[in-house]
C-alpha cells in the first residue's frame, strides 16, 4: 500500500547501509558511517533533495536502533526477522549467488539444491519483498529507485508490481556468471533471478564483460531478446583520487608507514596486497607464487618483502574460517622456510586498519591483485593513485578492473602459480621510468569515474531513459 504522502524522489536500496549502530555498555547507541568506494558513491544520494536510503538492520545494534526509532536523516533501516535475514544473506546471497557469479564451487561435491535450499530461497524472497514494500511506500510518484546488487535481485520486478510509475534501476557489483555456470542453478530459480532484474527499466554492470554475460544468460534461459523496457548500462566504478591522496598523508598514516618501513627493512622492495580473506581474492595462490619466486630466484631472498593484508571476512561461514587459517599457515611456512634473523619474507596483518592499508599503498613497489574473479577491484585502482614512487601492477585478467587497466598492468592467469611468480619478477625488475609512466596512466584510468560521479551518471541515465 502506498502511503498518502510519499516524499522521496530518489531512493537507494542496498543490504548494507551507510551507517552501523553499536550498543555501548551504558545502553547508548554509537553510530558509525561506513567507508569504501561503493558507500562513497551511493552517498551522493545526500546531494539529492527528498532522498532516502533503504537498507537492512545487520546486527543487534542496528535492530535496537530501529526499535528505539533512532535513525540518520534520509536512512530507513529495515528490521527483518533475524532468521529470515540469516537464510537470505548467508544461505542464499553469500553461499549461492556469490559462489555462482565468482565460479567458486567444487563441482564434484557442490552445489546441492535440496529442500534446505528451497527453504532458504523462500527467505530470500521474503527479504526482497520487505525491501520492495518499503520502497513502494517511501517513493514519490515517478521517483527514481536504484537497487543494488545480488542481495536484491528480485526487488525490481516486485517493486514494479507495486508501483509501475517508478523508474527503477538495478546495479550488479559482482561479475555475472557465464551461461554454463549460471545454469547450475535450478531452472526456475535462474529464471526468477533474471526476471527479477529485468523488472528494472535499466540493468547496469561494472564492465561490458559482465553485461554481456547477463544478456547471454537472458537469451539462453528466458529466450531470445531482452524485454524492450529494460536497457543495459555499464559504469566502471573508479577511485576517489582527492580523498585518497589527502587521507594517505594524515599523521596516522605517516605513523603506520614508518612502522611498516621498519618491518620491511632498508633497501628492500615490497610486493603489496590488501584484501579481505574472501575466497575469490585468491590470496593462497598469491602466497604460493611468492614462495615459488623465492624458491626459483634466490637472488630475491632478503631483497623483497611481501606485505600482505588479509582482513577476515564472513567468519560466520566455516569455509571462510578455514580459508583464513590457510592464509596464515602458508605465510608462517614461508617465513619459517626462508626467513632470517633480519628478514621476514612475509609481513602479514589480519586486523583491518584503513590507515595501515593506505601506508602500504604508498610503500608499494609492486601491487599484487590476482582474484579468481572480481566485479571490479578498487584496490587495483587505488594503489597507483596513492603510491609514492610509482608501482608495477600485477593484475588478474579475471578482475573487472582489467578492462580499464590491463594495457599498463602485468597480466596474470589467477590459477597459474608459476606464471604469477614470473609476473612478480617482471614487475620487480621493471625499469623505474617505465614503472612511473605506467603508474601515471593507471592512475588516470582508475579515477576516470570517481564514486559520486559513478552514482550520478546512473541516476541521470535512469531519468533520461538512456
Amino acid at each position: 500500500m502506498v502511503s498518502e504522502q510519499p516524499a522521496a524522489q530518489v531512493l537507494v536500496a542496498s543490504n548494507r547501509g551507510p551507517v552501523t549502530y553499536t550498543r555501548q555498555q551504558d545502553g547508548s547507541l554509537d553510530a558509525r558511517r561506513g567507508g569504501g568506494g561503493v558507500v562513497s558513491g551511493l552517498s551522493a544520494i545526500d546531494s539529492e533533495s527528498d532522498s532516502v536510503w533503504v537498507c537492512a538492520a545487520l546486527g543487534d545494534g542496528d535492530r535496537e536502533a530501529v526499535r528505539r526509532g533512532v535513525a540518520e536523516p534520509g536512512v530507513r533501516m529495515l528490521d527483518i526477522d533475524a532468521g529470515v535475514f540469516a537464510d537470505a544473506y548467508n544461505g542464499i546471497a553469500n553461499s549461492v549467488l556469490w559462489f555462482v557469479h565468482h565460479m567458486l564451487y567444487q563441482t564434484p561435491l557442490e552445489p546441492v539444491f535440496d529442500a534446505e535450499f528451497r527453504r532458504q530461497w523462500a527467505s530470500y524472497e521474503a527479504y526482497n519483498h520487505a525491501f520492495a514494500d518499503a520502497l513502494a511506500e517511501a517513493a514519490a510518484p515517478g521517483a527514481a529507485v536504484l537497487v543494488q546488487d545480488y542481495h536484491l535481485a528480485l526487488v525490481p520486478r516486485m517493486l514494479r508490481a507495486h508501483r509501475p510509475d517508478l523508474r527503477i534501476g538495478h546495479f550488479s557489483h559482482t561479475p555475472w556468471a557465464p551461461v554454463d555456470y549460471f545454469r547450475m542453478l535450478p531452472d526456475d530459480i535462474a529464471a526468477q533471478l533474471l526476471g527479477g532484474i529485468l523488472g528494472a527499466d535499466r540493468a547496469a554492470f561494472l564492465t561490458h564483460r559482465w553485461a554481456e554475460a547477463f544478456t547471454d544468460c537472458c537469451h539462453t534461459v528466458l529466450g531470445p531478446g531482452i524485454p524492450s523496457g529494460t536497457r543495459i548500462g555499464v559504469h566502471g566504478l573508479g577511485a576517489d583520487a582527492d580523498f585518497l591522496r589527502e587521507r594517505a598523508h594524515r599523521p596516522d598514516v605517516e605513523e603506520r608507514l614508518a612502522a611498516l618501513r621498519e618491518q620491511v627493512g632498508p633497501g628492500r622492495k615490497t610486493i603489496v596486497r590488501v584484501d579481505r580473506t574472501e575466497l575469490s581474492k585468491n590470496i593462497v595462490r598469491g602466497l604460493l607464487a611468492y614462495r615459488h619466486l623465492l624458491d626459483t630466484r634466490p637472488e630475491w631472498r632478503e631483497r623483497v618483502v611481501h606485505v600482505a593484508f588479509a582482513y577476515p571476512s564472513r567468519q560466520d561461514l566455516a569455509v571462510y574460517r578455514d580459508y583464513t587459517a590457510q592464509v596464515q599457515r602458508i605465510a608462517d611456512e614461508i617465513n619459517s622456510t626462508y626467513g632470517t634473523a633480519t628478514w621476514s619474507p612475509v609481513v602479514l596483518h589480519v586486523k583491518d586498519d584503513f590507515a595501515r592499508s593506505l601506508a602500504a599503498y604508498r610503500l608499494a613497489d609492486v601491487a599484487l591483485v590476482n582474484p579468481i574473479r572480481d566485479g571490479m577491484n578498487l584496490v587495483a585502482k587505488e594503489i597507483p593513485v596513492v603510491s609514492d614512487d610509482g608501482c608495477a601492477l600485477v593484475l588478474s585478467r579475471e578482475a573487472g578492473a582489467h578492462e580499464e587497466l590491463g594495457e599498463d598492468a602485468v597480466t596474470v592467469n589467477p590459477y597459474d602459480v608459476t606464471g604469477t611468480a614470473d609476473a612478480l619478477h617482471e614487475a620487480l625488475t621493471m625499469p623505474h621510468d617505465e614503472r612511473a609512466r605506467r603508474t601515471k596512466r593507471l592512475a588516470a584510468a582508475a579515477t576516470a569515474l570517481p564514486p559520486q560521479q559513478w552514482f550520478l551518471d546512473q541516476l541521470q541515465a535512469l531519468r533520461e531513459g538512456s
